[in-house]
């Protein structure tokens, strides 16, 4: 998906070197109406099951974030749960999607 703009691009970057660099089936960044960015991936714990999305959500809103912009997703091709990236930023959030090796494939 070449229309992504150059932020987005930066969030696709910053998922996909997560995912890269934790050996991960899932990764996510996101970017808050100041503009910080947030990468993470998925956290299977036998106490703790986070979405890499839900990650990145908690990683701003514990920053201090007060909405989101954009967000991208990156995995396998089961539908992503998006309400943490709402509840903060609202149905107006774009969320790119892609697959587990970084390609963007659609927008939620």
């Amino acid at each position: 998906m070449s229309s992504l703009s150059a932020e987005d691009q930066k969030l696709v970057t910053l998922a996909r070197a997560t995912m890269a660099r934790t050996r991960a089936a899932e990764g996510a960044a996101v970017r808050d109406l100041d503009g910080r960015t947030y990468a993470g991936a998925s956290v299977d714990l036998p106490s703790l099951t986070l979405t890499a999305l839900e990650v990145c959500v908690a990683m701003a809103v514990s920053s201090g974030a007060q909405g989101l912009e954009a967000a991208v997703r990156l995995g396998d091709d089961t539908e992503p749960d998006l309400r943490a990236v709402r509840e903060l930023g609202g149905d107006g959030v774009v969320v790119h999607l892609g697959d587990a090796r970084g390609q963007v494939t659609g927008t939620a």
